[in-house]
């Protein structure tokens, strides 16, 4: 899998109101115009709910 920056995918989730569910978290990045290596990852994140930025950035580190 490719890795993506996780500063660049924050900025992409930038704005997203918390907690959020992945779908959420892929819609969001999408209009914020991420390209298709971060939305590839977000789509690899377990199906559930995210509290934080924080809560993203550990998940994204268990998948890559």
């Amino acid at each position: 899998m490719a890795k993506v920056n996780p500063i660049q995918l924050q900025k992409h989730l930038k704005g997203v109101d918390y907690p959020a569910s992945k779908e959420q978290l892929i819609q969001h990045a999408q209009k914020q115009g991420a390209d298709d290596t971060a939305i590839s990852v977000l789509n690899e994140l377990p199906d559930q709910e995210y509290e934080s930025p924080t809560d993203v950035s550990e998940a994204v580190g268990e998948i890559e």
